[in-house]
């Protein structure tokens, strides 16, 4: 469950200052999260919430007057100027804060200053920059089970307006949650208060959950919300059907999202369906094992598919990027009307190149949409937004220039550029060119724009230099060289005198305050000129803000556009960076068709290849359901089994996101599911031992898998005994074969070695092992697959490799020769392991070689040069004698 920021402050029974009975009333209408209250400068909470930042944040913890019961009331404030920063780190945390403002100015106030909660900030739905930790998508995730095992999901990116519903299914381990958990990474999952029980203890250790009201999640009040929203009569209009359960997390998520900014959020101008047939599915398991998207063991994006794969410039083409990867299509038309395009780019370096450098320099269009639309983009985020604008025209000019005819994608990708110049021009003349970050301040309207804006400026221009010649007047009429004139927000204006010149001051000065250095005074003039300044600063503040407001109301507009330049962009960007990938790394274009045939020549591991210094041994493979439906890889440990493995399934990825992958060649009959048993891990917080984590992964895909999905499978069985690891995996393989000649595509690779011989009962079985070249003294990993099979897996030479002592490896290496030999448990030449490893048994002297030894008695220093030489040549007499040259 999010953190949330307990109840504070004085009892409901103490006498309560106005502030502080205020600030109660406004915290017991947001329970569970922490509120921040402006007084002055600062941000302050009270009670619990004080403590919780104290404790969170590392800022000290402070009291304020006691409560009714005489308990000091624990204080603990942040700047104004600095809370975004300090809201970032609570999110971070998990916690929900609610930003209650001063919404009159305290002059105009008559008693206690009104204030109101203008925004809650959530995990799931910051929306200001300095709050987003990455440019990846931040989406906050509904979760509406049904009566049945039937779950509608519903992901918003409230910072892009990205929005889309995916029907899913609530099994008992979560599974097909989790999976959608891990491909999307919600930062927030808001779910109703009546199924906290059943979804907590599958979601609460993997995202924030936050529960609603079950009256937040009444139907007719959410279907009236969609309609509303989208302007539509009938929700059928939006395109996603009558599913109930959809439409119902939909509207959820919708109602967080509004309610938490307070805002009409219309930069969400959409609601899809992901239809899960219309593209290759990988769960949660597949996503890891093959660390598509995070690396298993460092958790980061660093050695995975998705960073290799990431040429991309602009933040909206690497998110896209990322959704292609985590979610790739099964229809062949459309993954082929992506090759098309990425094969455009990649035949014409030049384009490419001229368009990437375009690309580079535009800003993220999106997530400036969302501000604008949200009300709160600052005035960079206007001037990145124009020339972003600005840069559409030459983009397309480019596109233009190569002499072949674009594909479709291309073109598609194109006309999203809509020319938008009147907003350039209009963003060009009204915001100054450097622009201060935020517009609460003013600084941002460019001279010229308004005659009043203008002419406010000059007021305040003109009274400063009125100030500046009024202290030059009064530096000659009496005298006094070093008086100046200064300024600060308790007292004013003022004239500053040293003390050495006070007998220099004229009566009518009147003396306001002293300092250790003088005196200070004032004017009658001078008050009177600072209250004309005062109020016409006053004036031109309120009157930029207000021009500023109007230019954004007139962006709001214009949402529409800046949406369409968003997805062309990132679809060129897209398209691009695959094509920049291509090219740098050597790929083909894959060649995609219905069959059940995955045929790829000279295939390399796309992520493995990157990280060798050395040269990566390319491998073919042939798996077709017809003759070679499951194919059987045994070798030796760290020949490469998993990597050819992982190798496959990751080309079949690439292909169907529309990308080239690492091969001579490729053809990739469709696969619509990749399923993975790979590796061991305990599940201990569940109490499940890794070997029922295995079966219960190997359960899921048994289950679920189809003639059309691709099956890899490492050393299944190999979590409990020899007999019953041997049993189960034997059944596994005739399991598989036995869903007839359609059978899943399936890669088997196993250390049990009686398995081999299931390829002469098996009709649509195969071996194949990796080379290994043993010298005798020497074992050499060729990484080459081979048809046939083997029965070693050099598991002694591999664990020699690791550094495992010396007496263990020999000791295995005598147990292994016994064994072959098919003695007892101890002959005549074998000791017993107590005395090898109990006992301190001495290891066997190495042999010695007498050249070794001569060369570690020659002292260089104390032979001539001749002497050297004559040395050098008879010792390589010695081994041309021993054949060693």
């Amino acid at each position: 469950m999010g953190k949330t920021g307990e109840e504070s402050g004085p009892s409901p029974g103490g006498r309560l200052t106005p502030a502080m009975a205020q600030y109660q009333s406004i915290k017991a209408q947001y329970p569970g999260t922490i509120l921040l209250f402006h007084i002055g400068d600062f941000y302050e909470t009270f009670g619990r919430d004080a403590e919780t930042i104290s404790r969170e944040l590392d800022i000290t913890l402070t009291s304020r007057s006691r409560d009714g019961e005489g308990n000091r009331i624990p204080l603990a404030g942040v700047p104004c100027h600095a809370v975004d920063g300090y809201i970032a780190r609570l999110l971070a945390k998990g916690y929900r804060v609610a930003v209650c403002d001063q919404v009159e100015n305290s002059r105009d106030a008559k008693g206690l200053v009104n204030r109101e909660v203008v925004r809650v900030i959530t995990p799931g739905t910051a929306i200001d920059e300095s709050m987003l930790s990455s440019p990846a998508a931040q989406y906050v995730m509904g979760v509406l089970p049904g009566e049945k095992s039937n779950v509608g999901l519903a992901f918003l990116d409230i910072t892009t307006g990205e929005f889309f519903c995916i029907p899913a299914s609530l099994d008992p381990a979560g599974h097909d949650l989790l999976t959608f958990v891990f491909r999307y990474h919600p930062r927030e999952c808001v779910i109703p208060a009546s199924e906290v029980r059943r979804l907590e203890p599958l979601l609460g250790n993997r995202v924030v959950l936050t529960p609603l009201e079950d009256s937040a999640c009444e139907r007719q009040a959410g279907e009236d919300l969609l309609r509303e929203h989208f302007g539509v009569s009938d929700l059928s209009d939006l395109g996603i059907g009558e599913d109930r359960l959809l439409l119902g997390a939909a509207a959820m998520v919708l109602g967080y999202a509004k309610e938490t900014q307070k805002a009409g959020l219309s930069h969400i101008r959409t609601l899809s369906v992901k239809n899960p047939g219309a593209h290759l599915i990988m769960d949660a398991i597949t996503l890891r094992n093959l660390e598509i998207l995070e690396g298993v063991r460092s958790g980061g994006v660093e050695g995975t598919l998705f960073s290799t794969m990431d040429q991309s410039v602009t933040p909206m083409g690497r998110r896209m990027l990322r959704d292609w990867i985590a979610l790739p299509l099964a229809d062949v038309d459309a993954i082929n009307r992506r090759l098309d395009a990425v094969e455009y780019l990649a035949r014409d370096s030049l384009l490419r190149a001229e368009l990437r450098g375009l690309l580079k320099q535009c800003s993220d269009v999106e997530r400036i949409g969302g501000r604008i639309a949200y009300g709160n983009a600052g005035p960079r985020d206007l001037r990145a937004l124009a020339g972003t604008l600005a840069l559409l025209p030459e983009i397309r000019a480019t596109l233009r220039q190569s002499g072949e005819k674009e594909p479709s994608a291309v073109s598609e990708a194109s006309r999203l550029l809509v020319e938008c110049g009147d907003i350039v021009d209009l963003i060009g003349s009204a915001i100054v060119d450097d622009p201060p970050a935020v517009a609460r301040n003013g600084g941002m309207i460019r001279s010229g724009f308004d005659a009043t804006l203008d002419s406010y400026r000059q007021a305040t221009v003109s009274g400063k230099e009125w100030i500046a010649a009024l202290q030059q007047k009064e530096r000659e009429r009496t005298g006094i060289k070093s008086l100046k004139i200064g300024y600060n927000s308790v007292f004013g204006y003022y004239i500053e005198v040293t003390r050495s010149n006070l007998h220099l001051v004229p009566e009518e000065y009147t003396r306001k305050q002293t300092t250790s250095g003088g005196e200070r005074y004032v004017l009658p003039e001078l008050t009177e000129k600072e209250a004309q300044i005062a109020h016409a600063e006053e004036r031109l503040l309120a009157l930029e803000i207000a021009l500023y407001q109007r230019l954004i109301e007139t962006l709001k507009g214009r949402m529409e556009e800046f949406c369409s330049v968003a997805r062309g962009s990132a679809l060129l960007d897209v398209y691009a960076a695959l094509a920049e990938s291509s090219a740098k790394y050597g790929y083909c274009r894959p060649e995609l068709d219905e069959s059940q045939e995955i045929l790829i020549r000279e295939g390399r591991h796309p992520v493995v290849e990157r990280s060798l210094r050395g040269h990566f041994v390319p491998n073919d493979a042939r798996i077709d359901s017809r003759d070679e439906q499951i194919l059987i890889i045994t070798g030796a440990n760290m020949a490469g089994k998993s990597t050819y493995m992982r190798s496959i399934a990751l080309i079949v990825v690439m292909a169907q996101t529309g990308s080239f992958v690492p091969a001579s060649y490729a053809r990739i009959g469709m696969v619509d599911r990749i399923f993975t048993r790979v590796g061991a891990f305990d599940d201990l917080a569940s109490g499940q031992s890794t070997f029922m984590v295995e079966m219960l992964e190997l359960a899921n895909i048994l289950n679920n898998v189809t003639p059309r999905s691709l099956a890899v499978l490492d050393e299944i069985g190999r979590g409990t005994s020899t007999l019953d690891g041997y049993c189960i995996a034997r059944a596994v393989l005739e399991f598989l074969h036995g869903k007839g000649s359609r059978g899943a595509r399936t890669l088997f690779a196993t250390h049990f070695h009686e398995l081999v011989g299931v390829e002469e009962e098996l009709s649509r079985v195969r071996n194949y092992h990796f080379a290994v070249r043993d010298t005798g003294s020497e074992v050499i990993f060729l990484r080459k697959i081979i048809p046939g099979a083997t029965d070693r897996s050099y598991g002694i030479h591999v664990a020699a490799l690791a550094g495992v002592p010396e007496k263990v490896t020999q000791r295995a290496e005598a147990l292994m020769k016994e064994q072959v030999s098919g003695g007892g448990g101890g002959g005549p030449g074998v000791k017993r392991y107590t005395q090898m490893l109990l006992v301190d048994s001495p290891l066997p002297e190495p042999r010695t070689d007498p050249l070794i030894e001569e060369l570690k008695i020659i002292d260089p220093d104390s032979l001539s040069p001749r002497e050297a030489l004559q040395r050098l040549y008879d010792l390589r007499e010695a081994l041309k004698k021993r054949g060693e040259r």
